[in-house]
């Protein structure tokens, strides 16, 4: 569902937060992810999904 904006969550740039409550992983981890993929959310979530595993 897009936002006032016109933005859909998934274009969104990922917050460390939430990406991590999302995988079960602590907000450090979630922020060097998202440190080292930027916006990419189908890469976050990969790696993510590694570290949750």
């Amino acid at each position: 569902m897009a936002d006032a904006k016109g933005a859909s969550a998934s274009e969104k740039p990922y917050d460390a937060v939430t990406l991590a409550k999302k995988h079960r992983i602590s907000v450090e981890d979630a922020q060097m992810i998202l440190k080292e993929h930027g916006d990419n959310r189908k890469l976050a979530d990969k790696a993510a999904r590694r570290i949750a595993a």
